[in-house]
């Protein structure tokens, strides 16, 4: 089964750039699913859920629908992660 990680992010962050950049780079080298949300889209389409629990720690990383890093992409342990 394909890992799946979501990037939740918001306009205008370059921690969420940088951190969405160098998981694009990581997708194709480790072979996981990428995909983006933006909590306050996501709001404005009626889901708040998002930004209420991580609109303060952006970028928020989530692998398999669990938080695994916020601020900074721990890139060694989501290699270890997705080896496992």
């Amino acid at each position: 089964m394909t890992a799946q990680v979501v990037l939740l992010t918001r306009q205008g962050c370059s921690l969420c750039e940088r951190t969405g950049a160098r998981l694009a780079e990581l997708s194709g080298e480790l072979g996981f699913e990428l995909t983006t949300t933006d909590v306050d889209a996501a709001a404005a389409a009626g889901d708040s859920s998002l930004r209420a629990e991580y609109g303060d720690r952006l970028p928020v990383v989530l692998l398999d629908g669990r938080e695994h890093s916020y601020w900074e992409l721990d890139e060694p342990r989501l290699r270890a992660d997705l080896a496992q």
